[in-house]
C-alpha cells in the first residue's frame, strides 16, 4: 500500500499521477459499504467523516480496507494541525482521521508527505 499525505492543495494528486493512471475512488461520494477492489482512493479524510456520520466506526472500516486492498494507493489530507475545533463533532472527526491515518501508515509499504509539491519519504522510498 502507498499512503500519500500532506495539507490541502500540496500536490498529492499530481504526485499520484506520476506513477498511477487508473481509476480513483473519491472518499466524497463512494459507497461506504464497499471495502474491496479499491485501487486508489482520494480524500480518505472525507470518507472517515461520512462513516462517522453513518454511525459506523471508521477504524474498523480502515482495518477491513487495508486487509482487502494491500496494493492500494490512499491520499489523505492532514487535518490535525492548526486550531482545535470548537464543535465536538469536528474534534471527533479530526481524531478519527488521525487514528485511521496511523493505521494506514502502519500497513503501507510507502508513506509520502508532500509540502509545496515536494515529496518526502516518511516510510519506504520515493516513487
Amino acid at each position: 500500500m502507498i499512503m500519500i499525505t500532506g495539507g490541502a492543495y500540496q500536490g498529492k494528486h499530481a504526485y499520484l499521477h506520476r506513477f498511477y493512471n487508473g481509476p480513483i475512488t473519491s472518499g466524497s461520494d463512494c459507497d461506504i459499504s464497499q471495502y474491496s477492489n479499491i485501487h486508489c482512493i482520494n480524500h480518505y479524510e472525507i470518507l472517515v467523516k461520512r462513516i462517522l456520520l453513518s454511525g459506523n466506526d471508521p477504524i474498523i472500516y480502515t482495518e477491513k480496507f487495508c486487509a482487502l486492498n494491500p496494493d492500494a494507493a490512499v491520499i489523505i489530507n492532514e487535518i490535525g494541525c492548526g486550531i482545535i475545533p470548537i464543535e465536538k463533532r469536528e474534534r471527533v472527526w479530526r481524531e478519527a482521521v488521525g487514528k485511521c491515518g496511523c493505521y494506514l501508515a502502519a500497513h503501507s509499504d510507502r508513506v509520502i508527505r508532500l509540502v509545496c509539491g515536494i515529496p518526502t519519504a516518511i516510510k519506504g522510498e520515493l516513487i
